[in-house]
């Protein structure tokens, strides 16, 4: 009897003991998987601070060897005619293209999603979209704007204004509401363009949006930060 009650004894805490050991041999496991998925995620935020450091470096050095080829530039056509008219034409041109940093008389547009929910509207219509921001570039060209820029990219020929989800892209770079639009040219040509009756402004007003327009004597753009690449252009020779 007594043996009968040791082998039970014995077999309930070989039991216990199982239990306790796959128990263990799972925390472990569990705690292995975090720690392994701790130090992937560290190595992904290195790699991301390091690709970004190494891009602001590359940009910064971009930028000064454009002075000093600027400042060769000017050295070379110092007393040249010529070279100094070539060097205008060069100085519009990049102008044109948004490749330099330019100011004058404009207007500024400040578009927002609706501070107040309405019911009565349709959800959606309360938020600013990508083809709102598109709209709104595409009536200050038609009113003659020289350079736009929207939360400060600069819309130039190459730039894409896309959607995903709640972030609009522009020119690859992702912003969001609220959206400061500004444009250099005629301001009272710009603000008629966007003010007149039944404008496109009137209809964002309409569905609850916040949509000003301002006119400014001054107004700074900052220079296309990207490269320009052409795939199928060609001068014709």
């Amino acid at each position: 009897m007594k043996k009968r009650q040791i082998a039970i004894t014995l077999g309930i805490m070989c039991f216990i003991l199982t239990i306790a050991i796959c128990v263990q041999i799972k925390t472990m496991n569990s705690a292995s998987s975090t720690v392994s998925q701790t130090l992937e995620d560290n190595g992904l935020r290195d790699e991301v601070l390091k690709m970004k450091e190494r891009y602001d470096n590359t940009y910064r050095q971009l930028e000064n060897a454009q002075k000093q080829l600027e400042k060769v530039r000017e050295e070379a056509t110092q007393n040249d005619e010529t070279a100094e008219k070539k060097e205008q034409e060069l100085k519009e041109n990049n102008m044109m293209l948004g490749l330099v940093d330019v100011k004058g008389e404009g207007v500024q547009i400040d578009l927002q999603d609706a501070q107040v929910t309405d019911t009565t509207l349709n959800a959606a219509d309360q938020i600013v979209h990508y083809d709102d921001v598109q709209w709104i570039v595409n009536e200050l060209k038609n009113a003659g704007a020289e350079a736009i820029e929207v939360n400060g990219q600069r819309i130039v020929n190459s730039t894409s204004i896309t959607c995903e989800g709640n972030i609009i892209k522009i020119n690859g770079e992702r912003i969001g509401s609220p959206f400061c639009i500004k444009a250099i040219g005629s301001k009272n040509l710009l603000y008629g363009g966007l003010e007149r009756a039944g404008s496109y402004m009137d209809y964002l007003r309409e569905r609850g949006l916040t949509a000003e327009i301002k006119k400014l004597d001054d107004i700074t753009i900052a220079k296309y930060s990207g490269v320009l690449t052409y795939d199928y252009l060609k001068e014709d020779k």
